[in-house]
């Protein structure tokens, strides 16, 4: 199972001028397609007398949830490209949107292509590249006579507190690569009254 993918660490901005038609590109590092929403949607605000807004997005370190969006331009001559630069860097969780003022000159399918492959791989340029690793928070449930094991494990497992709540039954919540989740039982098997909520 892959559990770390390539993301920016920053939002971050492009240009590209052609023929008098201006691109402005924004990258931004996302995590869900509400964010992606939210984003164009300040964007397309921000931007309100710019005739197109193209956008690519990819999700998820399996990279197999993206979306493209020519928004008007002819098809597969703004979002393609766009999504062409994400995968040329094998990134995720990240959306560029690339704004378009019309100049006045027509530019051609061979040129849109050109412009919004430009114009994206500039808001790259400026990005900074960094590595995620996908993890998965749980919750350890036990008695306070096994405090001491639990934090033990935890340690020799290099595994974070995130939230703990030590009372005559006690709580620890806690997180692990993704792709370790099936360790968890393992770990944690032999003390009695222990219980895992994932």
């Amino acid at each position: 199972m892959t559990d770390s993918f390539l993301s920016i660490e920053s939002p971050s901005k492009g240009l590209f001028k052609a023929k008098g038609s201006k691109f402005i590109s924004y990258a931004f590092p996302v995590n869900s397609e509400d964010e992606i929403k939210e984003h164009l949607k300040e964007i397309k605000k921000e931007h309100y007398s710019a005739r197109h807004h193209c956008f690519a997005w990819c999700l998820g370190a399996e990279k197999n949830n993206f979306r493209i969006n020519d928004d008007g331009e002819p098809s597969s001559s703004a979002g393609k490209p766009i999504l062409g630069q994400i995968q040329k860097l094998d990134l995720s969780n990240i959306l560029i949107i690339v704004v378009r003022y019309f100049g006045g000159t027509l530019l051609g399918v061979g040129g849109l292509i050109q412009a919004y492959k430009a114009a994206a791989a500039d808001a790259l340029e400026h990005a900074n590249i960094k590595e995620v690793i996908e993890t998965v928070t749980f919750e350890i449930n036990f008695e306070y006579a096994n405090i001491k094991e639990v934090m033990y494990l935890l340690k020799k497992s290099k595994l974070p507190v995130l939230k703990k709540e030590f009372n005559l039954s006690c709580k620890i919540s806690s997180e692990i690569r993704k792709s370790e989740v099936e360790l968890l039982s393992k770990i944690f098997r032999n003390i009695e009254g222990v219980d895992i909520n994932i």
